[in-house]
């Protein structure tokens, strides 16, 4: 998160759906900065470690840029060829968060947002 700069786009992904999917595209308008919530005693998102001086946590504020124009579901991400081998989301055991896209990957997946649903199998 530390490496986002302000206008920076990136994917809007669905994780915690029956379907897991990319939906639309956001752009960075605040640089990361000390997530609060982490320090909110009693809320969803407390962790007693995060302190004011040592805040563990960090968060960027995003605003919406546009839907795709049909969500790209993990599936067909790791039906593609081309993605498999370096895009980090399709890495085993790696965690959902922040992650980057590389220039190829982001063009990939607008293409495959553009094509019809594969059928599902």
């Amino acid at each position: 998160m530390k490496a986002m700069h302000v206008g920076d786009l990136g994917f809007f992904y669905h994780s915690s759906t029956k379907i897991p999917a990319i939906v639309g595209i956001v752009k960075v308008v605040r640089e990361a900065y000390p997530d609060f919530t982490a320090r909110k005693r009693g809320g969803e998102y407390f962790d007693p470690r995060a302190t004011e001086v040592n805040p563990i946590w960090e968060m960027v504020d995003v605003e919406f840029v546009r839907r795709l124009a049909r969500p790209v579901t993990l599936a067909e991400l790791r039906a593609n060829a081309a993605l498999a081998p370096t895009m980090v989301l399709l890495k085993r055991g790696s965690r959902l968060s922040v992650q980057p896209v590389h220039k190829r990957e982001w063009d990939i997946i607008l293409k495959l947002s553009e094509k019809p649903a594969p059928e599902p199998e």
